[in-house]
């Protein structure tokens, strides 16, 4: 569409490169050709496993225009991880880089479906298509198609477009499905409520194997404005490129956040930066604070989602201090409800699940029907003369609903703390310990006790260097309830585990924490 209304105006950029629509859209016709002239078949996936450049964008919006279904694999996942997700939806093409194909070498052979692999960036020694890695065909990406009458495979919006594999709490990563429908009712409500304009220039620093990350692409190719794709090394990269690219808007999840509230941000970056954006996790009130205070004329929009439903709700920027600790309200194009174990509504205030309906419901988890029954259920309310249920997103997620409809996280079914009989948020733990001042990053979570059910355990990363559990501990005590208060503190030299996503890997830090109080050891 962009590129028959707006043809030259710019669209990505890399680095000191730019492609303006109709070159970004004769790229990605001409990913399609190639992996079509690889034998892709409709629906079939193609997985592209690379850090963010233009052939990134080219192959997976190549995909899918060749009417396959793509799959993002995060850069910074190992060679055991990746051949998880080839096998899991049984890719048939891979695109990557020669390094890393290299580290996968040794695990392909365990991932039978997989038959063609296309390389970026290196000249191969044998003529194309001669090389192998055990079953698998090698061959070149940048190479003229070899069919350009092949057609398209057709497909409808309710088709698969794309599968996106998340961390989730236990066990190994899941696909979640989205459609074509999925995708382009998520960037128009997306663009809707940020007012992004072709003018825009969004900053990719999230992967995008996270839906977060791909809303940056969607949402620009939506409204006509510009990506520019990053891959950053440290947080003040991220400063610079929003200064050298004239950045208006930004997404980034709460740890990154943390780290930009710290740093000083130069008068050319504050003048573009129109608006930011928080997911993937609650931004701390002292964070949120502190970017409030060094970047004055930019909107922050708090935002919270899940892969399965892509996002549920945001908080307009005018709302913040009206309505402080909120998560917001229904994005558009979508409806919250919170609702009892029953199915019914919830009183006002009255905490109860987050259930997402609508147009953003994903298809549910790849190849795994048991997890996809058990989140993706008939929506509550339905009028009974429809025979057909509408399915819905069971959050798993406790929140309370105000009378005008802001929604308040408690907390998320399987991270609660159910300690002495309570049930603690880790989100609220959190959030005092954050408001001491005398720590960069927190997490709380439950460890199993003999005696307690669970006990609270921080893993905490100090401001600056000689804080000692006891200062922390007494820091808490006038803000927090003795059954809130952790049991144990175990604090940081270095900053806290990250997954793959950039959140807090607090599947790592559980088992960290793991044998803690077990065998008699004292609270």
């Amino acid at each position: 569409m962009q590129a028959d209304s707006a043809a030259a105006a710019p669209a990505l950029r890399y680095r000191d490169e730019g492609e303006d629509y109709a070159t970004l859209a004769a790229s990605i016709d001409r990913a399609a050709r190639r992996l079509l002239g690889c034998g892709l078949g409709r629906q079939e996936r193609v997985a592209v496993y690379l850090d963010k450049r233009p052939e990134t964008v080219h192959a997976l919006f190549g995909a899918s225009r060749a009417g396959g279904v793509f799959v993002p694999v995060n850069p910074l996942l190992k060679a055991e991880q990746v051949a998880h997700i080839l096998r899991d939806c049984n890719v048939r093409i891979l695109v990557t880089s020669a390094d890393r194909l290299s580290a996968l070498s040794p695990v392909l052979a365990g991932c039978p479906d997989l038959h063609t692999v296309l390389l970026l960036g290196r000249e191969l020694s044998q003529e194309p298509g001669d090389a192998e890695v055990g079953h698998v065909r090698v061959d070149a990406w940048d190479v003229a198609p070899e069919h350009d009458g092949l057609r398209r495979h057709r497909v409808i919006d309710t088709d698969m477009a794309a599968i996106l594999y998340t961390s989730g709490s236990t066990g190994r990563p899941k696909g979640v499905v989205l459609s074509h429908r999925n995708m382009v009712a998520g960037a128009q409500s997306v663009a809707t409520y940020l007012e992004n304009r072709p003018e825009d220039r969004l900053l990719a620093v999230l992967p995008f194997s996270f839906d977060y990350g791909l809303s940056q692409l969607t949402t620009a190719f939506h409204t006509g404005a510009q990506t520019v794709l990053l891959n950053y090394l440290l947080p003040r990269d991220v400063i610079r490129a929003v200064e050298r690219y004239g950045i208006t808007g930004l997404a980034a999840v709460p740890p990154l956040w943390i780290q930009l509230a710290r740093l000083e941000w130069p008068e050319a970056a504050r003048a573009t930066l129109r608006y930011l954006t928080n997911s993937g996790g609650a931004m701390p009130k002292e964070t949120l604070a502190a970017l409030r205070e060094r970047l004055p004329g930019t909107d922050c929009y708090l935002m919270y989602g899940l892969t399965e439903a892509f996002r549920s709700t945001y908080l307009p920027p005018e709302e913040l201090d009206r309505r402080p600790g909120s998560m917001g309200r229904a994005i558009p194009n979508a409806e919250i409800q919170v609702v009892r174990e029953d199915g019914t509504p919830c009183a006002p205030g009255e905490p109860g699940e987050l259930v997402h309906r609508g147009a953003l419901v994903a298809m549910g988890y790849w190849n795994d029907p048991e997890r996809t029954a058990g989140r993706f259920r008939p929506a509550p309310g339905q009028p009974s003369g429809v025979p057909l249920p509408e399915v819905a997103v069971w959050s798993g997620d406790t929140v309370r609903m105000d009378e005008d409809g802001f929604l308040y996280f408690v907390g998320r079914r399987d991270e609660m703390i159910k300690t002495s009989g309570y049930r603690v948020s880790p989100n609220e733990v959190e959030e005092a310990v954050y408001a001491t001042g005398l720590v960069a990053e927190a997490a709380a979570l439950g460890v199993e006790h003999p005696d307690l059910g669970q006990a609270i355990v921080l893993a905490a990363l100090p401001q600056a260097p000689g804080l000692s559990e006891d200062d922390l501990l007494n820091a808490l005590r006038p803000h927090l309830p003795g059954f809130m208060l952790p049991a144990h503190v175990g604090l940081r030299t270095e900053p806290l585990p990250r997954n793959a996503n950039g959140k807090i890997d607090r599947k790592a830090l559980a088992e960290d924490f793991g044998d803690l109080f077990r065998e008699g050891v004292p609270a």
